[in-house]
């Protein structure tokens, strides 16, 4: 048997009657998520998170995992955004021109070392680029990240996934 947890909890009170199984599964399904709004994007759009994410360990519920989404408000979408999809959009905009993605890059690093995402837009002085908006890149990544920390508190956490940034795209000397 799993040993319990100590871990507080916010509660928010549901009281669905039992009904017949279509019925009582519609009223189920109609539950809307509930997330923690943690960032505001320019475009109205928000980084929300969900805890716990879903995560298992060993078949325990990993209680500190989350997750990491994108929300569109107007559209009532939530995007889970990857590693890859954000190394994908790093690509694309590295091929269009190296020299901003580099720098873009050099930004992540860091909010990686721990600067606020709005603070390090302030100090760019970044050309227009394609694909995802930089700030959405910056602060989804500082989300992903404290996710990644208290997913792997012995190991490398977030610089996993930097470090394999930084290795793909070849940049050395970052400090």
């Amino acid at each position: 048997m799993n040993k319990p947890f100590l871990y507080n909890v916010n509660l928010i009170p549901l009281k669905i009657n039992n009904e017949e199984q279509s019925v009582f599964r519609d009223k189920l399904n109609a539950i809307p998520y509930l997330l923690y709004e943690v960032e505001s994007l320019k475009n109205g759009d928000k980084i929300v998170i969900n805890k716990p994410g879903g995560k298992r360990n060993f078949g325990r519920l990993a209680r500190n995992d989350f997750m990491v989404f994108i929300y569109n408000h107007s559209e009532k979408t939530l995007w889970l955004i990857s590693h890859d999809e954000i190394k994908n959009d790093l690509t694309i905009k590295y091929e269009n021109n190296s020299e901003n993605a580099i720098e873009i890059i050099k930004g992540l690093f860091a909010v990686c070392k721990g600067e606020e995402p709005d603070i390090v837009l302030s100090k760019l002085k970044l050309k227009e680029t394609i694909g995802l908006p930089v700030e959405n890149i910056y602060k989804v990544y500082k989300w992903i990240w404290g996710q990644e920390d208290c997913n792997y508190p012995t190991g490398q956490g977030r610089w996993l996934s930097m470090n394999s940034i930084l290795e793909f795209f070849k940049i050395k000397g970052l400090e």
